[in-house]
């Protein structure tokens, strides 16, 4: 007999403090009609991601929500594309990338005592998530020194 194995447990994230203030943008398709047939789109619901942002040392969350349309007459669904981040489907925004890399470098501030500044701020960021995030902008950012080097 075959043995079944555990179902992978999901892991969810921890989320955004409620205190946080919070920015909402809202992306809507490109066209108000269908692309494939003309059709009229009418509301079908959203997608909503959030992304934790360090704007003049205050941390924000910046809340993108992408409506998602149906055409009434072909079924299409239209929704606008997701925006870019630094790191797929990272939590962090620029600013705060921006602001972990200089503390490490030009401050010379370990990232365990991030993790202790960033927790008195109200906001639990692990050294192993901060470490991750340094690794990604690294990678994103050799290109660059391969340039500025070679």
């Amino acid at each position: 007999p075959a043995v079944q194995r555990p179902l992978r447990q999901t892991r969810t994230r921890k989320p955004f403090p409620e205190s946080l203030p919070r920015d909402e943008k809202r992306l809507l398709p490109a066209a108000p009609c269908c692309p494939n047939c003309g059709g009229s789109l009418s509301y079908l619901g959203e997608d909503t991601a959030e992304q934790l942002e360090l704007m003049r040392s205050a941390f924000r969350v910046i809340r993108t929500v992408r409506e998602k349309h149906a055409c009434t007459q072909c079924d299409a669904i239209v929704q606008a594309p997701a925006p870019s981040r630094p790191i797929e489907r990272g939590i962090a925004g620029p600013g705060l990338l921006a602001r972990v890399l200089t503390s490490k470098y030009a401050e010379h501030t370990p990232l365990y005592c991030q993790s202790e500044i960033y927790g008195r701020q109200g906001v639990e960021l692990s050294r192993s998530l901060l470490s991750g995030w340094v690794d990604a902008c690294c990678r994103l950012l050799s290109p660059l020194e391969e340039a500025l080097h070679g």
